[in-house]
């Protein structure tokens, strides 16, 4: 029920905690799922302790049982495993602590634990978290890799040494990170985050060896996935075996079976790349060759034909034709001439013997009056009238002398 309180009115811690612990007794058992993080088995206690957390939530809260209830699955169970724990809360008031007291502790199968991970992943793919296209490609030389995996582990060095091996040149960022257990997720989650954010970064490679189901739980954990699938950097899944699956697998945008794999798939081999540089060379080298090979054939045949061997042929058997030409045009032409002069001879006779001047040369003589007009007949001129009569030396006056009679 609701408390009505101020700062004149307070209520005392102590009433606090009582009040709460009487909410938390009126709650039921409940079944609980996590992985035990710490267990206290004092020899001679009738209590253990143990603590249970959700990796994923990065949540804990403490569990007291009797000694006989443990001991039911001791052999079964360890710091790691995962249980489910029916237990009642309680609330320590002096402490202000709450607790879980179980009555009931079950390990959690394989079977179990397979079939929750199968539906996590139908879940997952439901979302679009596995779809194909969501994968980007890794650059074909890494300018840095980043590199998650466990602190001196077999996965670290045999990502380094076969990149190295194949790529000498190659950097790496490192982050070293627990890879199994109950600080796996959250360390892992961080690391991949950081390396995300880092712009020299080009791919991330999350490396472990081989292991159980349950060691390789954190790398199917939800968070882990969806952190994963945020990343704008490529990432890389090098997990365990090539047996092994783990949901980290599917979003990733590469999968190596091993880390040893994961180096060879993410930095190219140096001595290959030079082969493949040295082949294109060469067979950049034969092309240019059967070009300039070709071309010089086409140049020899060229060359080899009579108009370039003897070039000024056409120019001489053209000349020849060229001064024929001349000649005959110069013939015909003469012959024109010759005709026209002769025509312009025999036309010019024709006009000389037509010509009034050629009839004044015979002796004949032309009378005109004095306006200019010609005397064609004698009774056109009247008694006494003045003449010029015009010969072939000249002109002189005339008179008409009437008739005696």
């Amino acid at each position: 029920m609701a408390l009505t309180t101020s700062a004149e009115t307070p209520l005392p811690v102590g009433e606090v905690s009582r009040m709460i612990g009487g909410w938390i007794d009126r709650l039921g058992a409940v079944w609980v799922e996590g992985q035990i993080t710490q267990l206290s088995r004092r020899p001679g206690a009738g209590v253990v302790f143990l603590t249970l957390r959700d990796p994923s939530h990065d949540v804990s809260v403490g569990v007291t049982c009797y000694r006989q209830v443990f001991d039911a699955v001791a052999d079964l169970v360890s710091e790691g495993a995962r249980v489910v724990v029916h237990a009642k809360p309680e609330w320590y008031a002096p402490r202000g602590q709450l607790s879980l007291r179980a009555a009931e502790i079950k390990p959690v199968g394989i079977g179990e634990l397979l079939a929750r991970l199968e539906q996590l992943k139908r879940y997952l793919a439901a979302e679009g978290l596995f779809a194909p296209e969501r994968k980007k490609r890794l650059p074909f030389l890494p300018r840095r890799i980043g590199l998650v995996c466990g602190r001196a582990s077999a996965a670290e060095r045999d990502v380094l040494e076969n990149a190295r091996r194949r790529w000498p040149a190659v950097a790496f960022e490192v982050r070293n990170v627990a890879v199994q257990g109950v600080k796996a997720v959250p360390q892992v989650v961080q690391a991949v985050r950081e390396l995300d954010a880092d712009e020299d970064v080009d791919v991330i490679v999350v490396a472990r060896g081989g292991g159980s189901v349950e060691d390789l739980l954190p790398f199917s954990d939800e968070q882990l996935v969806r952190a994963v699938a945020d990343c704008r950097t490529p990432v890389v899944s090098a997990i365990g075996h090539e047996p092994d699956s783990p949901l980290l697998d599917l979003v990733a945008d590469l999968r190596a079976s091993t880390p040893t794999d994961a180096a060879k798939k993410v930095v190219p081999d140096v001595g290959e790349e030079l082969e493949r540089v040295r082949g294109l060379r060469d067979r950049a080298l034969r092309t240019v060759q059967g070009l300039l090979d070709r071309e010089e054939r086409g140049l020899a045949h060229a060359l080899a034909r009579p108009v370039m061997e003897q070039p000024l042929r056409m120019v001489e058997v053209r000349e020849d034709e060229v001064s024929a030409l001349l000649a005959r045009s110069r013939r015909v032409l003469g012959h024109l001439l010759d005709r026209a002069d002769s025509e312009l001879s025999h036309t010019r006779a024709r006009v000389r013997a037509l010509s009034p001047a050629a009839t004044l040369d015979r002796g004949y003589a032309v009378l005109q009056r004095a306006d200019g007009t010609v005397v064609r007949s004698p009774g056109e001129v009247a008694g006494d009238e003045e003449l010029r009569a015009r010969v072939a030396e000249g002109e002189f006056a005339v008179r008409r002398v009437a008739d005696p009679g």
